[in-house]
């Protein structure tokens, strides 16, 4: 017979940081290439991964500001390339980075820059910023 708190208890598997495919971002043409930049800011607010030392869920918005060269980002693309941190336990300056990485690698943007703002754990509130210039 368990006991009540077996009844409660969830197990939940935290995932590598490598079952992250990059390769689900899909790249499309930037039709003004040459002809002026433009600024495109994308804001991802309901953004989780889990905290690899606790595996408590972590919360935050990622904000992405990028100058596209030739390629602009799917939207699609990009909701379900983020969909995959949900079960990642990472830690949130690992986060913004894998995905600046992963950005630039796929699109070649001239600039991009990056944002994560986490809720508050413990008390603290945290907001990392990666940035490149091409």
């Amino acid at each position: 017979m368990s006991s009540q708190s077996d009844q409660y208890t969830t197990h939940y598997t935290i995932e590598s940081p490598d079952i992250i495919s990059k390769g689900m971002i899909d790249p499309i043409d930037y039709q003004y290439q040459g002809k002026r930049d433009v600024d495109i800011t994308i804001r991802q607010p309901e953004f989780t991964s889990v905290c690899p030392m606790t595996g408590l869920p972590d919360f935050g918005r990622i904000s992405i500001q990028y100058i596209p060269h030739s390629k602009i980002v799917e939207l699609k693309s990009l909701k379900y390339y983020l969909m995959q941190y949900r079960n990642v336990g990472i830690f949130y300056e690992h986060v913004v980075n894998r995905i600046l990485d992963d950005l630039v690698t796929m699109l070649k943007p001239k600039s991009m820059k990056v944002t994560g703002d986490f809720t508050s754990r413990g008390g603290i509130d945290t907001t990392v910023s990666a940035a490149y210039k091409g």
